[in-house]
């Protein structure tokens, strides 16, 4: 082991043995270099003559650039051009930390780590595969998930997904949870994700209060957990009585066996999906600012190992965007646009007559809905036809069709269930 990653696992370990404990051996392991041509280079920072870094430089100490790509971005080079990070750059890391506390009021006098910026959402999870899943590892989801955790956490890190039923009484299972996170094996890894991926559907706050509580139990009872929140969709919930905050809130000093992991970013939020910028972020009770620090420089050696670092300019553009006195009110008309079209499918679905084919599961929130198909019918089989007969296009997924209200106009919704409508009664025919 190198003794930069031994120095970090010591102050984990002194301070907070759950942490470490839950450490894979990867993330036991890794580390960001402090020595070396990293070391190096932060030390020959300000000198006249500088030929350390991998990067090319202009006669008068700008970075260099080609005048045809330059000319498309009105940044200063500086902020577009060079490396970041792997830490992520420091002011956008402040920034969507201060963030985090205002969208979430239930985390005031709570600690948390100075979030590592990852490649998006995907890349964080990955990361965060990195840092605490060992080949053989379970992590729980619902039956209803992002398939994309297949690819992230099984066949890059030989986790096994075990499913837990999403919903119940047309609410969220919080008893099919409970039961896997109270199963055999004392280290727990458990994906929540609200809205969620595929059903967009966020918990109410009661139901939010009995996910925590259900968390809770199982460290009070000694499982070891690591309780990951994907927030993907954070902030676009349309309905009242769900809840609002990430229940990152209420797991983020929940008990001292339950390490809380945050992945987000501004790519649903924002609208910035090709940007690839996203945040990791931790939270513990009895947090500690030596052990934040270890697990911020164990992350950013994953990330520097794996991808080098985020992209600069869309760090720069997205800061100037938080810091812009129109932001908000930009990102009030988006919402006011979302939740029309979440309006047009609630109103849409008030037809009797779909129900002879197929039922919306719950959704109040995110970018999408599902159907479940009458018993027998093939969802695959209603998207081929949906096709080529509608010119419709869903996701299949066994006997649920899902469906991305967020990329049709409201003024089509009606014409698209319709469409699933007809091409149920063709397939039935």
């Amino acid at each position: 082991m190198n003794p930069q990653a031994k120095e970090l696992n010591d102050i984990i370990q002194a301070k907070s043995p759950v942490v470490f404990d839950l450490l894979s051996e990867k993330g036991k392991n890794i580390f960001f270099p402090k020595k070396g041509i990293l070391g190096q280079t932060a030390e020959a920072k300000g000198t006249r003559i500088n030929a350390t870094i991998g990067a090319a430089i202009e006669d008068d100490n700008s970075p260099m650039r080609l005048p045809s790509i330059e000319k498309n971005i009105n940044l200063d080079p500086s902020l577009v051009f060079p490396y970041a990070p792997s830490f992520g750059r420091p002011d956008i890391r402040k920034k969507w930390k201060e963030m985090i506390y205002e969208k979430n009021p239930g985390l005031k006098g709570k600690s948390l780590s100075l979030p590592v910026v990852t490649n998006a959402l995907t890349h964080g999870i990955s990361m965060m595969g990195y840092m605490f899943v060992n080949d053989g590892d379970e992590v729980i989801v619902p039956d209803l998930f992002w398939g994309n955790y297949n690819l992230i956490l099984t066949n890059a890190y030989g986790a096994k997904l075990v499913k837990f039923n999403t919903f119940k009484n047309n609410g969220f299972d919080v008893d099919a949870l409970k039961e896997q996170l109270l199963s055999a094996g004392e280290k727990k890894i458990v994906i929540l994700n609200f809205p969620n991926n595929p059903t967009g559907y966020t918990p109410t706050f009661a139901e939010i209060d009995a996910i925590i509580a259900a968390v809770k139990e199982a460290a009070e009872v000694g499982k070891k957990i690591v309780a990951v929140t994907d927030d993907a969709y954070f902030g676009l919930v349309y309905e009242d009585g769900v809840a609002t905050e990430s229940v990152f809130t209420g797991l983020a000093d929940l008990h001292e066996n339950v390490l809380a992991v945050k992945v987000d970013g501004p790519t649903k939020e924002d609208y910035v999906w090709g940007f690839r910028v996203g945040f990791i972020s931790y939270g513990y009770k009895g947090a500690d600012e030596a052990v934040f620090g270890a697990l911020e420089s164990k992350t950013a050696g994953a990330v520097r190992g794996n991808i080098s670092n985020a992209a600069n300019i869309s760090q720069s553009l997205l800061l100037h965007a938080f810091e812009s006195p129109d932001y908000q009110a930009e990102k009030a008309r988006k919402f006011d646009l979302m939740k029309k079209r979440y309006d047009a499918v609630t109103e849409a679905l008030k037809e009797e007559k779909y129900k002879t084919y197929f039922n919306a599961l719950p959704f109040n929130s995110g970018y999408f809905m599902c159907v479940k198909l009458r018993e027998g019918m093939e969802a695959e089989k209603v998207r081929q036809i949906l096709i080529e007969k509608y010119s419709i296009g869903l996701i299949a997924l066994g006997d649920i069709l899902r469906i991305a209200f967020s990329a049709v106009a409201a003024g089509d919704i009606k014409t698209m269930f319709e469409g699933i409508y007809n091409a149920c009664t063709d397939a039935d025919a």
